[in-house]
């Protein structure tokens, strides 16, 4: 990639990996284009910083004829005619893993992977780094408070610090120096197909380490251990939470988000901060003061038309809601508790179908309300979406859960009856969690924005 100022559009510029790349090249003085199919919070923040976006169906004249380079969400269908037309004009078009992939090159890159934690633990080390006067640049998949409310920060110095995601092996375009693993659990299996293939592929990742290159892991994760278990070429640093005791109970002493997942990320950063040569009264005092990210047990106090308490999640694994569930309960162990879950995607839903009815059978909530699925474009299948609805998913975790008792503990409910629901049943002092990966984060923001409202920071 030259290193002159480059004119850039962004193909999908509202994805949460895309609009952090767009923000890094606006940072670096490039001038950027981009387009997406709606707007949202993200594409209105990179109009104010000089972005400049069209929103709508995307077509050929949306490509600026003077562009040098296309960067596209992986999302977006190889027939886009945006895509097309920057083939037709020999304009050189890169995905955002390969994009990112040859930022990676030119940093000292740490590359945070695994099936969950991957945002927290990411953030949790640039903070760290900032704190140690380090300056690093951070890509994260959401947004941060600390980091200007943004998912990106441009720092000046040699390190990047990135989540490198596994959907469709896009961490294998990525070159870095230190590898974490926070945990692997299958997952994406319309790719991968089975856990084999996705070790396989976390094997083949490892081995984009050079010879001084540093891998650190969860050494009680037990498909972590199957993938170093073949011999590895690079050192390999341990954290786990049975051995750290001293430092894990430090951890819970002073973090301010819930969870013991959140101290196993903590610990995969102190870890990292040690590999660095930072020390551990510079790390605990980054970590004291983080507050959290978008979506990430992300909590409002509700005070009007009634008063209870908002938490809004992005968990959409089985893992991560049985987690994050849990932590709502040892937060609030005397609330009431309702969650609101939007699975996202027909196929993930297939797949791990007897994982979502076992985690929500034994959830510690009052209430359960599932909604429709989240339908990602371009990757469903019309034979698996006749297999699988929310309807089938409640109906099973109400079978499963006790015969005996088939009340309305679990519902499903349309988007739409979701508030009037909510008003016609709530009675004051509830904790409603908010769940999912998809636009469900959109009655988040319409309950938060017709009631007074204040953040837990």
């Amino acid at each position: 990639m030259s290193t002159k100022k480059l004119k850039i559009h962004f193909v999908g510029i509202g994805g949460i990996g895309v609009s952090a790349l767009a923000q890094y090249y606006l940072a670096k003085g490039y001038k950027i284009s981009g387009s997406d199919l709606v707007s949202s919070e993200i594409t209105e923040a990179l109009k104010k910083k000089g972005a400049k976006l069209l929103i709508g169906k995307h077509k050929a004249g949306n490509l600026p004829r003077d562009v040098d380079l296309v960067i596209y969400s992986p999302a977006v269908p190889k027939d886009n005619p945006e895509l097309k037309e920057g083939g037709r004009l020999k304009i050189k078009c890169l995905s955002y893993p390969e994009a990112l992939g040859e930022l990676t090159k030119k940093y000292f890159t740490i590359a945070v992977s695994g099936t969950h934690g991957k945002s927290t633990t990411t953030a949790m080390i640039g903070l760290i780094l900032i704190k140690a006067g380090l300056d690093p640049t951070v890509i994260v998949g959401t947004k941060v408070p600390q980091f200007g409310g943004s998912n990106c920060r441009v720092g000046k110095s040699k390190y990047l610090v990135i989540e490198a995601d596994e959907w469709q092996a896009s961490f294998l375009n990525y070159w870095p120096k230190i590898i974490v693993l926070t945990n692997i659990e299958r997952e994406h299996l319309d790719f991968y197909k089975n856990l084999r293939n996705i070790l396989k592929t976390y094997r083949e990742y490892i081995g984009h380490l050079p010879k001084e290159g540093i891998l650190i892991v969860n050494s009680e994760d037990k498909n972590i251990q199957k993938v170093i278990a073949k011999k590895v070429h690079v050192p390999i640093f341990y954290f786990y939470f049975s051995g750290w005791k001293k430092e894990a109970n430090k951890l819970r002493e002073i973090l301010k988000i819930p969870g013991g997942y959140n101290v196993y990320n903590a610990l995969a950063a102190l870890t990292v901060a040690r590999v660095l040569g930072i020390s551990d009264k510079i790390s605990l005092e980054a970590l004291s003061k983080y507050k959290g990210s978008w979506r990430r047990f992300e909590t409002t106090e509700i005070r009007y038309p009634i008063r209870y308490t908002l938490v809004s999640d992005y968990a959409h694994h089985p893992t991560e809601i049985r987690v994050t569930l849990k932590a709502a309960r040892e937060k609030y162990p005397k609330k009431e508790i309702w969650c609101i879950f939007q699975p996202h995607q027909y196929q993930r839903t297939y797949y791990l179908f007897n994982d979502f009815v076992k985690v929500f059978r034994e959830a510690p909530v009052n209430k359960l309300i599932i909604t429709d699925i989240y339908d990602v474009a371009g990757r469903e299948t019309t034979e698996i979406k006749k297999r699988v609805s929310s309807e089938k998913l409640v109906q099973a975790i109400n079978n499963r859960r006790d015969r005996s008792n088939k009340s309305n503990w679990s519902n499903y409910l349309p988007k739409g009856e979701i508030v009037r629901y909510l008003k016609e049943n709530l009675k004051g002092g509830e904790v409603i969690i908010i769940m999912g990966a998809g636009d469900i984060y959109k009655l988040v923001l319409h309950l938060t924005e017709k009631g007074e409202r204040k953040k837990i920071k």
